[in-house]
Parts: structure tokens; sequence; C-alpha cells
């Protein structure tokens, strides 16, 4: 079980400003110029239709009550009219053009997030938590859609919006303008610094408790029959209440910021008002300031306020989208480590330099391994997991692959699947693994895992991705190599379903269905890792020889990896491992 999760805050400074890599992941995240302009004209074309609006009503009702000819009216109807319904237009164009670059820009943040994650897995990903890498690849990412949409489109707008109606201000009467800038300046600063150091932290720690508590969860559902056989499933559902319970505090704090900043921003905005009047009265008559224009001083900092309300909770957002970019760029390293192999420069010719170097052929039944000294360490290990291993493999070969666990079995497996790079010498017909892409590798060398994955789908399903063209009976003939035939049809064909992970059949059947899938692709090379480790002991012997038997066939070359024997008649030959030494 996993210690534990700890959250740290980022200093005041960090709370504003990302790292070079979160600056990196939020670029990607933020729309292009010519997707996102439209939006952002459109937002503020639908603002200061609002304040316009209010200003040309304000307006027009104290003008009115002045009895003029009808025609000194006529202008100010139509614009309350247009502006009422621009409004409304501009608001629908803002929130369709906005979120459609926002959400077309957020795939291309996933395609980019993945495009660096796959090059790790799965060696690079070993010690990584599922439950927290999923909450940054899932939520954090869609959290990210915030930058353009509740970050950027409202700073903009209501900041642009907000100076042009303090200029407006300002040519009807100075002192009213004055005043509107000083409130909005007082409400931005104030509120601002309320709302920081009442919910910043928590803003920040929103994200990392989200992930936290998604890790934990996962793994208790994961290891609910482990932790209820051995009684510790009441203090993994306490640790569990406790993560749940700080991140219900850190959001009753961020609300409470909000909270608290939306009540001194409407005291401004009386307090704007207030002022408007006070600075407006005096100059009622001179200069040709008239009532209406004294209408319009006074009630257009509601409007203008209620713009700039948008603001402060733009600036909070900020906050939760900086360390929801943090988190995510911070999911995978920025580089390959050493020990993940990195893809030579091929191109679709497979042209390594200016020397063509042709993939191995698939079917041949002339493929040749080679290892010489063969070393290997996963990432972050201070020592090499196995080191000097030497071997041929050819074609109909069945080599039992032993030694004690530690030993680097396993290790030797991924390495061979090109997983984890090595030291040494790896060639494959003559062709060291290291100059071919690593996919060009596993087309040769197929690997049946010590727990196979078995996809929540059909039996068809998880073997038709081996081969996409097989057919009904081609399935069903592979199905009756590996003995799986009857049971198939037993439980009612090709159509029935696996369960999540393969939670509907046992380990030894799971192993078979993957061993069908290995075969379906037609690895002339094949790596069985510990098939017997999930299984019955009585019933281990006769699926390692039904396994030797199915795979071995058709010039196969077969490396069997187990830590318990093998009857000799099934083998060409053995290797033992030993651990290396630090």
């Amino acid at each position: 079980m996993s210690e534990p999760t700890t959250v740290r805050h980022a200093t005041s400074r960090a709370a504003w400003l990302p790292s070079p890599a979160g600056r990196a992941v939020l670029r990607l995240a933020q729309p292009p110029a010519r997707r996102s302009l439209p939006g952002l004209a459109a937002g503020v074309a639908s603002v200061a239709s609002a304040v316009a609006l209010l200003a040309c009503s304000a307006w027009l009702i104290t003008r009115a009550a002045e009895m003029p000819p009808i025609m000194f009216l006529g202008v100010a109807v139509v614009g309350v009219r247009a502006f009422a319904l621009s409004r409304s237009a501009f608001r629908y164009l803002e929130r369709l053009l906005s979120h459609d670059a926002a959400f077309r820009q957020l795939g291309a943040l996933r395609l980019g997030i993945f495009a660096r994650l796959l090059p790790l897995a799965p060696a690079g990903l070993s010690e990584t938590r599922r439950g927290d890498l999923l909450t940054r690849l899932v939520r954090d990412v869609d959290d990210l859609q915030d930058l353009p949409l509740r970050v950027v489109q409202p700073l903009a707008t209501s900041g642009l919006v907000a100076a042009l109606s303090v200029v407006g201000v300002w040519l009807v009467l100075p002192a009213a303008g004055l005043t509107l800038l000083l409130s909005l300046v007082v409400a931005g600063v104030v509120g601002t610094l309320v709302a920081t150091a009442l919910s910043a932290r928590s803003e920040r720690a929103l994200a990392p408790l989200r992930g936290a508590l998604a890790d934990d969860v996962l793994e208790v559902v994961e290891n609910l029959d482990v932790l209820t056989a051995f009684g510790a499933l009441d203090d993994r559902l306490r640790r569990l209440r406790l993560v749940e319970d700080r991140l219900r505090r850190a959001s009753l704090r961020r609300s409470t910021g909000a909270g608290v900043q939306a009540a001194v921003i409407s005291l401004c905005a009386g307090s704007a008002t207030v002022l408007a009047l006070i600075a407006a009265i005096p100059a009622l008559g001179t200069d040709g300031f008239s009532g209406p224009a004294l209408a319009v001083v006074v009630l257009v900092p509601m409007a203008v306020f209620e713009v700039f309300a948008m603001i402060p909770p733009a600036l909070s957002a900020w906050r939760q989208v900086r360390s929801s970019a943090e988190r995510v760029a911070t999911a995978v390293p920025e580089g390959v480590p050493a020990e993940i192999p990195a893809e030579p420069a091929l191109d679709a010719d497979c042209r390594h330099d200016t020397a063509v170097v042709a993939a191995p052929a698939l079917s041949s039944g002339t493929i040749v391994i080679e290892l010489d000294g063969l070393g290997a360490s996963w990432p972050g290990a201070t020592h090499p997991a196995v080191a000097g291993v030497s071997l041929r493999l050819a074609a109909g070969d069945r080599v039992h692959l032993a030694g004690a666990s530690g030993a680097g079995k396993t290790t030797l497996a991924q390495t061979l699947v090109r997983f984890l790079d090595y030291t040494g010498s790896y060639r494959i017909d003559g062709v060291e693994a290291r100059d071919l892409a690593p996919a060009q590798v596993r087309r040769v060398v197929g690997l049946c895992e010590q727990r196979p994955w078995l996809f929540d789908d059909t039996i068809r399903q998880n073997l038709l991705f081996a081969r996409e063209t097989a057919t009904d009976a081609d399935l069903l003939d592979v199905l009756d190599r590996v003995g799986l035939a009857h049971w198939v049809q037993s439980r009612g064909g090709l159509d029935e379903r696996v369960g999540e992970r393969g939670a509907l059949v046992s380990g030894g059947q799971a192993q078979r269905i993957a061993l069908a899938r290995a075969l379906l692709a037609d690895f002339p090379v094949l790596i069985v890792d510990e098939p017997t480790a999930n299984v019955d002991a009585g019933l281990g012997d006769t699926l390692v020889r039904d396994i030797l038997s199915a795979a071995g066939d058709a010039g196969r070359a077969v490396l069997l990896i187990s830590h318990t024997p093998v009857p000799a008649e099934l083998l060409t030959h053995t290797l033992t491992l030993t651990a290396p030494t630090a």
C-alpha cells in the first residue's frame, strides 16, 4: 500500500507565475488568435452593448420626462432596441465561438499530452500512481479549458469595456469619470487581496487533493478483497475520509473567498454610484450638463461594475488553471529517461541516416535473436536489474528462463520488446535492435505478460485487436489451439464479456486468452512471462504444456519465463538468471 498523499502548496509568487513547463502547457491550452479573436470580439460587443443599453435607457427615460418633441427621442429609442437585441445576439455568438475554439484546442491539448506520455509507457510509468495520473489526464486537462473561457475572455472583455466606460463618463463629466476609475481600482485591488488571502491556498490545493482522492478511491476499489481479508478496510476508509474532508474544507474556503470578494465589489459599486451623484449634482446646469447627462453618469457605474465583477473570478480561475497546468506538465517527465529507448531518426521508408534499415521478416521462420552481455535498468534505479545475459534464440527453440524472484526475468522480457533500453548487444537477424524503431521490434517479438490486460468487452473484441481481419472461424480455431474452444461455447460464444480487467475469467483462462491473442498476431518470437503465477498449482503443468504446444508450432521461438521447474522434455535448453550485484 502506498503512503498517505502529501499536498504541497506553492509560494505566493508561484500562485501567479507558472513554471516554464507550465507555460508550455498553457500555450497549448490557449486557442490561436485566428480562433480566439472572433469570440473575443463578440464578447466585447456583447458587454459593451449591455453598458450602452443602460446608458441609453437612462438618458431616454430622463429626457422623455422633460416632454420634448418625439423627434428628439427617436435616435435613443432606436438605440435602446438595437443595444437590447445586439447584447443577446453577440452573447450567443461569443458563447458559440469561444467554446468552439476552446473545445477544439482541448482536443489538441489531449493529443499533445498523450504524445509526451506514449514514449514513456509502460516502463517509464511503473512508479506512477494510476489514480492521480488519471485525474491529471482527465480532470486537470478539462480544467485547462477555463484558460480561454474563464480567464482570458473575461479579463479581456471586462477590462476593455471598463476602460472605455471610464473614458465615456469622463467625456460627459470628468469628476464622475475619476470617481468611477477610483472605485474600480479599489474594488480590483481590495477584492483581489481579500480573495487571495482567503482562498488562494485552497484553490492551489484543489487539483492535488482531487488527484489524491481519486488515487485513494482507485486503490481501495482495486484491493477491496485483500483489504477486507486482512481487516485493513476500515483503516483505508478512514484515510479516504480524511482526504475527502481536506478537499471539502478547501472547497469551502474557496467559496468563502469568492463570497467576500463579491461583497467587496457590490460595496464598491454602490459607492461609485453615490460618489458619481455627489460629483454630478454641483455640476448640474453648468457647461450644458443636464438632467439626462446626470442620469447617465450616475447609472452607468452599475452596468460597469456588473461587467467588472467578472475580473475577480477570472483571477481565481487563473490560480486553479495554473495549478492544473503544473500538474499536467509534471504528469510525465519533460525528457525521456535514458533507460527508455528513443525512436531512431526513421522516416516513412524506415531510413536511418542515409542507409535503409529493413524491418525483419515476420513470417519467414528464420528469426534469430542473439544477446551478448545484455544489461538493463529501470528508470530511477541506481544499479542494473539484469546484466551480462547471453542467449541465442532461433526458430523452433523453447527456452526456459529460470531464476529466483528479483533475478531480472521480467526486466529481460521488457527489454526484449524494447520497453527498456539496454547495454551490450541485442541483434535480430544480425541487425542491432537499437537501430530499429521499437515498433519494428515489437512486430517480431511478442510478450504475454504475467498479468495480461483484458478489456471490459467481449471475447471477440479482446482478440480482434491483435488481427482486425480475423474471422470468427479464425478466432474459434485459435481458441481451440489454446484449449478454450469448449469453454467459450459453454459461456455463450464469442460475444460473452470477460469483465473489467478479466474479472469474469480465471487466471489460467486469462493467460490462455492472452496466448490466443499472441498467436493471432503471429509473432515469430514469443515471450511468456510467469504463466502459472495466477493459476492453481495442479493446473500449472497443464497450462505450461498447452502454452508450449500451441506457441511452439510453425517454427516459432518461445521464451518461457518461470521461477518454477518446467519438464525438460518440453524444452530445448534452460537459462538461469542471477541477480546482478550492486
